[in-house]
Parts: C-alpha cells; sequence; structure tokens
C-alpha cells in the first residue's frame, strides 16, 4: 500500500473543505483533500445549497409569470411548466459548480484523493489503497439529514431534501415535516408551481431559531402560496404505503390526526457525519450529538487534528464552514486569525427572503439587555413598489446605551444580500446613527435598512 506525505490533509470537499485546502495551498502547503464521493463540493454544491436555490429561483420566475406579469403588461397565454427541465436546469448550475471545483484543486496545486478517509493512527489516513502521511488533519465531512424517532426515510415516498431535488415528476401534493430553513424553503418551490403542500412543525412558529416576528411575517407569506402551515404539531409516523405517504401525528390540542399526499419530505434538522472515519484510531472522542468537540482554534484532543463546519458545534451553515476553514489554515500557518460566531449571517431564501445578523429580541430580552427595536416596511420603499415587493420589513436592534447595533433582522426583497451591509458595519461596532449617515444609493432595497437605522437612533425616517 502506498504512503504519501503532505503537510495538511483536509478530510471532506464541501465549502469548508475545499475553502480550508485552497487557503493552505495559498500559504504554501502540500495539501491533500480526501473526499467519499466521486464529485468535490459536498452537500452545498451538490445536494442542498446550490440546486435548492436554482429551483427557488426558477419556481419563483414560473410564480411571477402566473400572478404578476399580467399588472406589468406581458400578457401569456398556455403557460406552463416543464418539470424535466425545471430539473435539469438544476443540474447544469450543479455542474458547472462542481466543474470549477475541478479547476480550483488543480490550479493550487492539491492532489484529491476520491474514497472513504478512515484514521489509521493519528498522522495517517487511508484512502482507498493509499495512505496519505500528514503533518496536520482537518475534518471537514459534514452532515447527513436527520429524522425522529421510528421515522425511517425510505428516499422513495417518505424522503429527505435530497430525494426532493431531483423528483422523477411533479408531485400533486406534499407533507412537509418541519418548518425550519430547508422546510420552508423547499415548501416554497414546490407550492409555486402548484403541489399542494403542508407543513407540520413541532414549534410555535416557523424558523424558531430566528427572531420570532420574522417567523411570523414568513408564515403570513407563505399562506399566500396556499401552503397549509400547522404548527405545535408532535409528528408520531410516516408511512410508504407504495404510491403516497401516510403521516401521523398529534395537533396542537393533542389530538390524533392524519394526512396523506404524494411525498413526505422529513426536514428536521442534520446531524454531524463522521461514519467510518474511525476516529478512535486517531484519539478522538465525540458528543452525544456526534459532534467533535474543539477548542477556540478548532483543535480537536488531538493538537495535530482541527475539525469544521458541521461536524462541530454552532450553525450548520456553509459560510460558517468557509470560514472555519480559512481561520484553520490560516492557524496552521502561524497567522492569527479571529471568528465572531455572533456575525454570521443567517439567510432563509424563500420570496421574500428572510436573513438575520446578531442578536434576536429573544435573546436580548433574556440577557437582560437594554435595547430600542426599530422598524422600516417595504411598503414605504419606492424600489419595492417599482418591483411589486413590498412584503416585508428592516428590524434593527440598538443598545439603549451607546446605539451599538446589536441585531439587524430582515424579510424583503434581497434581504440576502442587503444583510452583508449590517454585518460590516456591526462587525465595526458602529451606531445606529453612523449607520444610517452613509449614502445610500437610490432608488434601491438597501435603504430600507438605512430607515431602519434612522429609526434606530431616534429620527424620523425620510426615504420613500
Amino acid at each position: 500500500m502506498e504512503t504519501v506525505n503532505y503537510d495538511v490533509v483536509v478530510i471532506g470537499a464541501g465549502p469548508g473543505g475545499y475553502v480550508c485546502a485552497i487557503r493552505a495551498a495559498q500559504l504554501g502547503f502540500k495539501v491533500a483533500l480526501a473526499e467519499k464521493y466521486d464529485v468535490l463540493g459536498g452537500t452545498c454544491t451538490n445536494v442542498g445549497c446550490i440546486p435548492a436555490k436554482a429551483l427557488l429561483d426558477s419556481s419563483e420566475h414560473y410564480h411571477k409569470a402566473a400572478v404578476q406579469f399580467g399588472t406589468h403588461g406581458i400578457d401569456l397565454e398556455g403557460l406552463h411548466l416543464n418539470f424535466q427541465q425545471f430539473i435539469q436546469r438544476k443540474q447544469e448550475v450543479v455542474k458547472q459548480n462542481t466543474s470549477g471545483l475541478v479547476y480550483l484543486m488543480k490550479k493550487n496545486k492539491i492532489a484529491v484523493h476520491h474514497g472513504l478517509g478512515s484514521f489509521v493512527n493519528t498522522h495517517q489516513l487511508k484512502v482507498g489503497d493509499q495512505v496519505l502521511q500528514g503533518r496536520y488533519f482537518v475534518i471537514a465531512t459534514g452532515s447527513k439529514p436527520a429524522s425522529l424517532p421510528g421515522i425511517t426515510i425510505d428516499k422513495k415516498r417518505v424522503i429527505s431534501s435530497t430525494e426532493a431535488l431531483s423528483l422523477p415528476a411533479q408531485p400533486a401534493s406534499m407533507i412537509i415535516i418541519g418548518g425550519g430553513v430547508i422546510g420552508v424553503e423547499m415548501a416554497s418551490v414546490y407550492a409555486r408551481i402548484g403541489t399542494r403542500v403542508t407543513i407540520l412543525e413541532y414549534a410555535g412558529s416557523l424558523i424558531p431559531t430566528m427572531d420570532q416576528e420574522l417567523g411570523k411575517a414568513l408564515q403570513k407569506s407563505l399562506a399566500t402560496l396556499s401552503i397549509d402551515i400547522r404548527l405545535n404539531c408532535q409528528v408520531q409516523s410516516a408511512v410508504n404505503t407504495g404510491n403516497a405517504a401516510v403521516v401521523g401525528y398529534l395537533d396542537k390540542d393533542g389530538q390524533q390526526q392524519e394526512l396523506t399526499a404524494d411525498y413526505c419530505m422529513v426536514a428536521v434538522g442534520r446531524r454531524a457525519y463522521t461514519a467510518g472515519l474511525n476516529l478512535a484510531a486517531a484519539g478522538i472522542e465525540t458528543m452525544k450529538s456526534g459532534k467533535i468537540p474543539v477548542n477556540k482554534t478548532l483543535q480537536t484532543s488531538a493538537p495535530h487534528i482541527y475539525a469544521i463546519g458541521d461536524v462541530i458545534e454552532g450553525p450548520m451553515l456553509a459560510h460558517k464552514a468557509e470560514e472555519e476553514g480559512t481561520l484553520v489554515a490560516e492557524v496552521i500557518g502561524g497567522l492569527t486569525p479571529h471568528l465572531n460566531y455572533n456575525l454570521i449571517p443567517n439567510v432563509v431564501y424563500t420570496w421574500p427572503e428572510v436573513a438575520s445578523v446578531g442578536a434576536t429580541e429573544e435573546q436580548l430580552k433574556a440577557s437582560g439587555v437594554a435595547y430600542r427595536s426599530s422598524k422600516f416596511p417595504y411598503m414605504a420603499s419606492a424600489r419595492a413598489r417599482a418591483s411589486m415587493d413590498t412584503e416585508g420589513f428592516v428590524k434593527v436592534l440598538v443598545a439603549a446605551a451607546y446605539n451599538e447595533v446589536l441585531g439587524v433582522h430582515i424579510i424583503g426583497p434581497r434581504a440576502a444580500d442587503v444583510i452583508g451591509q449590517a454585518a460590516v458595519g456591526m462587525a465595526h461596532e458602529t451606531t445606529a446613527e453612523e449607520m444610517y449617515r452613509i449614502c445610500y444609493a437610490h432608488p434601491t432595497y438597501s435603504e430600507a435598512l438605512k430607515d431602519a437605522f434612522l429609526l434606530g437612533a431616534g429620527k424620523s425616517a425620510i426615504n420613500i
């Protein structure tokens, strides 16, 4: 069995892994990237972020053509959806991204080894018929869809988001268990193209980990797509009956209920994936959740082995993993990087989009922090009126003492892009007044942010 020596061996080619590998190579290290599957990119690129956004964009185009184009003076006859092309375009987007990653590995002289990585000892990883000897290792193996007790995802009628991205035909109906980010995004995709969608959520609001006002506003928005949203529901079973899925649950009153649909999609979160790594051989133990404990520089109990992304604590976000990958590469390179986890944005790609950065109002109340809350509605935005995207608002939370911006929460057009400006300001501990005194282009969606900061500083909004 051949042994190959490297400075840094990264295990997992998702966003965290490939970014870490590239940054380490840029710093002059000899780098290997081990990937279980034949393609690079991990969950995000192949069966997560990228294909989901491709379908979200396609479904939004179709929905606007069906319900808005007439108002714009664009008359269509015989509008219909070619579902096979709908899915095929998504596949083409994925292929473009994975091909780009192959190019980046070659450009940065990163050796790619395909196969399941398994530790032989603390300095050796077996991949196929080769052993990768490394000075440092980075575990970036990501996560897999989770399920509920007693529910088996058979990938036929009881499916995860992975299967929902590539269904053979458009379903007439779908039940989605879970009203978090993945659940509401996939609900949007299918409801827009005419599938009858029901969401069953255990909590009392959608996207329960985000600011509660965002969840309430999103629920109203999704209701306009005729999505049946049932909160405070405890799902007990999901069964494949051959040509349908039957879901049993307790409703908010504790009454036993049953629903039938073409498919049941389980979207109750994800779990860390470390199967086959043989972590014990490297002297690494996992927590009960399956995640790997790390210190502030993301070192595991073996100092030369690091872990990043979904396999460690924190939100399971591709951009979080990317930042951690960069941090680890720079720590190995002798630099002193810093990552502020409070300033990692969280985004939901429904339409209107939902985005947050910093503290929620619930967190501030629980911690006893004195603050002010201000909101500016997109209904008052000239740009939003011009594009017929007037749903939603920008909400700013400001410290009562010094006007420092503590949190920004947006539901509205292009919230995913607008939130970046708020994150930059908060990274420099700016006040609400400093943020509104920046010149914002007119007319833009970002002006709603400016006016929310203006109100947060105790002044009156002036833009329309």
